[in-house]
Parts: structure tokens; sequence; C-alpha cells
């Protein structure tokens, strides 16, 4: 049978949760609130007696304890103008939706909720700094797209505890995820090589972003490594419309082309109608692998070859390094570096 209460008590209190599981009101503040050196048998009695009667925690008050919002700021920060479309484009890139799927599964089972913020110019950056240093929020994860971002410099100074999604383009003390870069178009490379292509190209994304030079630079040398010194390369912007241009730059100038490498999936899908105008078969014609295995890639016809990029495991993984740092400000700058994997597919 469940404990009752008073009936003239409509919700239960703490001292109602100490008198059910039979410990004092502060040992039940100090398990509520996460408070270390609590005997583990004792925190499972008041976990029992919260569950048994439905008590809700104050956010409130707890907040005052634990000095702590229960909130943590989810950041996009890039060089561009502070507008709408903007904003829009990324909300509807798929890159970004698994980035956040990824922290809210992460964050949903322990009450901790993310907050949206933009940062595309230097107004936004320090309205994003003073909010996080002003304890709104209680430490960031950092989506940057661009090399020259100053925010995760800024947000260092700061102090503010932080995760930096993908290898900062200059070296600072924070913490980051990342993929190897460098391995997953080495991938890419040895598939293609191993199909038989020998008249192979690729499409990079933007050659500002740190990601960008690294999947170029590893499919150069995957290629140098079966003596092709030589890779034609068309930069494209990880859109769709730019790996579509870049695929008609390709073409004019490599029409012979029977190998196609793209920086991303989104790019690849753009290239795919430009090789049909040009009376190029997929894959038979031209075999052609993208990068990030996004929802993209199953919806490109034929559906495409790619490197997985796993965006939802790097992202859950942003979101524990940045709560283990919230509760122990003091930790050391970390990195985790996560392995790619090929996807094969219909297009190569």
């Amino acid at each position: 049978m469940s404990p009752r209460l008073p009936a003239s008590q409509s919700l239960p209190t703490l001292e109602d949760v100490a008198r059910v599981a039979g410990v004092s009101r502060a040992t039940v503040s100090r398990v509520i609130n996460g408070i270390r050196n609590v005997d583990p048998a004792i925190q499972e009695k008041v976990r029992h007696a919260v569950s048994a009667i439905g008590y809700v925690p104050n956010s409130a008050a707890r907040s005052l304890v634990t000095r702590r919002t229960g909130t943590i700021g989810l950041v996009v920060s890039g060089a561009g103008e502070d507008d709408d479309n903007q904003r829009f484009t990324v909300l509807t890139d798929p890159f970004f939706g698994r980035v956040v799927a990824g922290i809210v599964s992460f964050l949903s089972t322990r009450g901790v909720h993310p907050t949206l913020m933009f940062a595309e110019t230097d107004q936004g950056r320090d309205q994003v700094v003073t909010y996080l240093r002003q304890g709104n929020a209680d430490g960031a994860v950092l989506v940057s797209t661009h090399a020259a971002d100053p925010l995760p410099a800024l947000l260092v100074e700061a102090r503010v505890p932080t995760v930096l999604f993908a290898k900062p383009a200059r070296p600072i003390p924070i913490s980051y995820v990342d993929v190897d870069h460098r391995a997953g178009a080495k991938l890419a490379a040895d598939h293609l090589w191993a199909l038989g292509r020998r008249r192979i190209a690729t499409i990079s994304g933007p050659l500002d972003v740190p990601a960008s030079q690294e999947r170029l630079a590893g499919f150069r040398d995957a290629m140098a490594a079966y003596g092709h010194p030589y890779i034609p390369c068309a930069e494209g912007g990880f859109t769709y419309g730019s790996g579509e241009a870049a695929m008609e730059r390709l073409l004019a100038e490599h029409p012979d082309l029977d190998g196609l490498f793209v920086g991303n999936d989104l790019m690849a899908q753009g290239a795919l109608p430009a090789l049909r105008q040009h009376g190029r078969r997929v894959p038979e014609d031209v075999a052609v692998v993208g990068f990030d295995d996004s929802s993209v890639a199953t919806a490109c016809r034929p559906p495409l070859t790619t490197v997985r990029h796993p965006v939802e495991d790097m992202a859950a993984e942003m979101a524990r390094l940045l709560l283990a740092r919230i509760e122990e400000p003091g930790l050391p700058p970390t990195s985790m570096i996560f392995d790619p994997a090929l996807v094969v597919r219909q297009s190569a």
C-alpha cells in the first residue's frame, strides 16, 4: 500500500519524503540536489519515497542550493549575418537535426534542458557570452561553423564550461568531440579504388572549415598511395546547390571521370542530377561516395554509399562531457575522436 499524506495537504513536501524514507530532511535535500557523500542505500530509500508519494522538487529552491539552472546553452555560431533566413537554413540542415537529437536524447533522462542560441555577429556573440557568464545556463555545447569564429576562445576566457563540436581551428584549452575525417576519406578512396575506378575527382566542403580540409587531405593522401598524386577538386559549400554547381564545373573539365568522393551527403545529392543531365549513370558510369550518412543518403536516387559520421553519438558525448565539467569545474580539457565507417548502398 502506498504511503498516505495528511488529508489537509495537497502537495508532498521534503518533510513527507523524510518521514516515509525514515531519514532527516537534510539528508533528503542532499540526495535530491545530487550532493555527494550520501550512502547509496539511503539514496535508494529516498528515491523510493519520492516516487511513492509523488514528490516534485521545487526547481527555484533547488537552484539556490546547487547554484545551477538545469539548463545548458546549445549555441550555433558562425561568421554570417544574423538573419532569419540563415537560421532557417541551419534548422533545416540534416546535420544540425542530428546534433540536436543526440543532445536531447542524452539530457532527457537527466533533468537538463537545452536552450537554443544563435551567435552570428559580434553583437550576438557578446550577448551569448554575457548570458552564460551571468549564470542563466550552466554551460554550453557549441556548434561553430567557421574556422575564424572567435566564440570558442571568448567562452574559454569567460570561464564558461563549454564543449565544442569539432576540433578548434587553432589550439585553445577547450573540450571537443570530432570524427577522424582523414580516416573516413581514406575509406571512400579505398572503396572507389576497389571498384576499379581510376578517373576519380572530389567535391570538397568550404576549405575554410577544418573538417573540409581534413577530408580533402585524407582523400588525396589515400589516392597518392595508389599512385594517383593529383585528384581534381571543386569546392562546394555543404549545400545541395553548391554540390550541383561543383559537379558541373568538374564535368566541364573532366567529362570522363568515373569516380567521385563528395565532402557531405547534401552536396552529393546535388551532384546526382547534374550527372544525370550529362548522361552519366550512377553507379554504372560514375561511382559516388558521400560523407555523413544522414537521412539525405537514403533519400538519394540511387541511395548513396557514404562514410558514416556518428553525429548523434558525438552530440551525446558532448553533453556528457559538459555535465562532467559542470559537476567538476576544475577538470582539464579533454577530447573524444570517433571512428568513421563506410556504409555501402547503390551509388558505389
